[in-house]
């Protein structure tokens, strides 16, 4: 019962503020680095962060119950489409859900970028997640250089020339 108000609670917060946080990108000025994770996805394929260092990687936590993570999830696909050409990755990680909700989900909602599984939630609590969904943009040092709380159009023009900037950045 606890744990399904808190649940509602950060929903009913967290769609608040997908609305309240218009569509752009906050920029992290500090630039933190990210910390390492080594998590499975759903085909139990192994991804390691470290391994990444060199590219520009969109990392968005998830679940499958947030209503703004469902609506934000085609045009991820969409913006996927046009990133994975120019080398920059993306990946959604799923907080604290099985691969049996990913399959339901993905039955409606297919996407071809890889979902890591977060079943006990570690990676979002060391990434410092406070609601779903949250979305980082790492640039090719492995730091965190943009945050986004709330539901985007991941394919807008404004949000895809950001992330494009990153990878020109010497």
């Amino acid at each position: 019962m606890k744990k399904t108000l808190l649940i509602l609670f950060l929903w009913l917060l967290f769609l608040g503020q997908a609305y309240a946080s218009g569509k752009g990108l906050t920029l992290l000025k500090d630039r933190p680095a990210v910390p390492d994770f080594n998590l499975k996805d759903v085909d139990g394929n192994n991804y390691r962060f470290s391994d990444l260092k060199g590219k520009v990687v969109i990392v968005n936590f998830w679940a499958t119950w947030c209503p703004p993570c469902r609506a934000e999830m085609p045009s991820m696909q969409r913006a996927w489409e046009q990133l994975r050409e120019e080398g920059i990755l993306m990946l959604a990680i799923d907080v604290g859900e099985d691969e049996d909700a990913i399959f339901e989900f993905t039955a409606s909602y297919p996407v071809e970028f890889p979902i890591l599984l977060d079943t006990e939630s570690s990676v979002s609590e060391s990434w410092e997640v406070k609601g779903l969904p949250t979305t980082f943009v790492i640039d090719q040092w492995g730091r965190k250089v943009y945050r986004a709380v709330g539901g985007r159009e991941w394919d807008a023009p404004e949000l895809l020339k950001k992330v494009r900037e990153l990878k020109q950045v010497p």
